[in-house]
């Protein structure tokens, strides 16, 4: 009795098992059997239906399998330029701008030419960072996207170019003051200076140039104050060149305070080693 009761066990068991494995198999056989396959029309036509039901990582297998039997052929084009896109959709963006760019080479008549060129740009894009991280993907964003308004100066897409162009330079300025902050705090004035200059050289609209200005002649005030002597006299006479020209731009500032301090601190440090020098 016992042992019946067992082998009915183990029979229950092994037909649930038996199951979970058939309906695991035909969970798979479908794109096995296709990917499997040698006929051409089934995984391109597989492909594509995979691929409009968002089955991407599927419909980029199967565009592998095909591509390289359709050399020459109509299908050619709008095979790769789909594969490209799989790329974009799983995330894969360097990759991604890397196809679309071999497709507008590739296929340089194509109507999927002009799209293929936008998302090219727009998968560096994606891998623009935060600003505290490196920019090297935002600045090949902003020469993809440049390329492209010059390229297609009518095209729908460019102010989509333009506004993200300003996005990424936006960023691009944020790290470049945090830059020049950063040295500043560390009392690393020189640098400072060379930062925020570049700083306004690169975004002369920036809307920090009145702070980023008085950080400048800050810097350059603080610098001379920790120079050795015989450098004190020549970084305080660029102080008050900073200065003035700060004064003459920012007539009503907010910081005319302490530039007026920092103004009067310089005159009576040079005053003094004039005396000494004396």
């Amino acid at each position: 009795m016992y042992l019946c009761t067992f082998m009915k066990k183990n029979l229950i068991f092994s037909l649930f098992i038996g199951i979970g494995v058939l309906m695991m198999s035909s969970c798979k056989t479908e794109f096995e059997r296709i990917r499997a396959t040698g006929d051409f029309d089934t995984r391109y036509k597989k492909a594509f239906e995979y691929y409009e039901g968002e089955e991407y990582l599927k419909a980029q297998t199967l565009f592998e399998l095909i591509i390289s039997e359709l050399r020459g052929k109509v299908e050619a084009e709008k095979v790769y330029f789909y594969y490209a896109y799989t790329h974009y959709h799983l995330g894969q963006y360097i990759l991604a701008s890397y196809y679309f760019n071999t497709f507008s080479r590739t296929f340089t008549n194509s109507k999927f030419k002009e799209e293929a060129d936008f998302m090219a740009g727009y998968s560096h894009y994606e891998l623009s960072p935060t600003y505290r991280l490196d920019q090297s993907y935002s600045k090949k964003a902003i020469d993809a996207f440049q390329l492209f308004v010059n390229t297609y100066p009518t095209s729908k897409r460019v102010a989509a170019c333009n506004d993200l162009i300003d996005e990424i330079r936006k960023k691009m300025e944020e790290k470049a003051f945090a830059e020049g902050t950063l040295y500043f705090d560390l009392r690393q004035y020189q640098s400072a200076t060379q930062s925020f200059e570049n700083l306004l050289r690169d975004y002369p609209e920036t809307s920090n140039a009145e702070q980023v200005r008085f950080l400048v002649l800050k810097a350059n005030f603080l610098l001379a104050e920790n120079s050795i002597f015989d450098k004190q006299m020549e970084r305080f006479q660029e102080t008050l060149k900073y200065i003035e020209k700060f004064r003459s731009k920012y007539p009503k500032s907010k910081y005319t305070k302490e530039v007026k301090n920092i103004l009067k601190d310089s005159n009576k440090k040079l005053k003094k080693i004039k005396n000494v020098r004396y």
